[in-house]
């Protein structure tokens, strides 16, 4: 289908100097399991697309060769007034083009989605969440977990044999 990756990854980028949850996440944990253990492919912004070259036209261009967006849901992305650049291409390339499936991931609980983007709450309604609670586990990269197993669920077909 001409696509590089299976998922573009769109995450609330901190500013803050100290690594969060979210950021491990996204470079350490997703990585491992998504594309070490499950031969999926994905791209991240810092690590697939650098700083420095003309953001806008990378993020666009790699979300056109993706397959699957992954938002992830926090407070600090419901929170943010001025939704990531990133985020408002994959809105519209998902709902106006309607040539993409969203996979969001619920990172924290969150109590409402009052302050949420309307295009998300629509996503929302109309398929709901995969809901990180991995720290109750003692395992949070098994890919046996009922978290992974929805997550790969859908995400598309790979061509590596499980």
């Amino acid at each position: 289908d001409g696509k590089l990756y299976d998922a573009y990854v769109i995450y609330p980028r901190s500013h803050a100097s100290e690594a969060s949850f979210v950021e491990y996440f996204v470079y350490q944990i997703m990585p491992d399991i998504l594309e070490n253990k499950c031969g999926y492919k994905l791209c991240i912004y810092g690590r697939d697309i650098y700083p420095g070259e003309d953001t806008a036209s990378a993020i666009e261009k790699s979300m056109q060769k993706s397959r699957r967006l992954i938002i992830l849901l926090t407070h600090q992305l419901i929170n943010c007034k001025e939704p990531a650049y990133d985020q408002h291409i994959a809105l519209y390339n998902a709902l106006i083009q309607n040539n993409m499936k969203v996979i969001l991931l619920e990172m924290e609980t969150i109590e409402t989605y009052e302050n949420l983007q309307e295009s998300l709450r629509f996503i929302i309604q109309q398929q709901g969440t995969v809901k990180w609670k991995e720290q109750h586990t003692v395992h949070p990269q098994s890919t046996n977990s009922k978290f992974w197993k929805q997550v790969r669920y859908l995400m598309p077909l790979t061509l590596k044999s499980s």
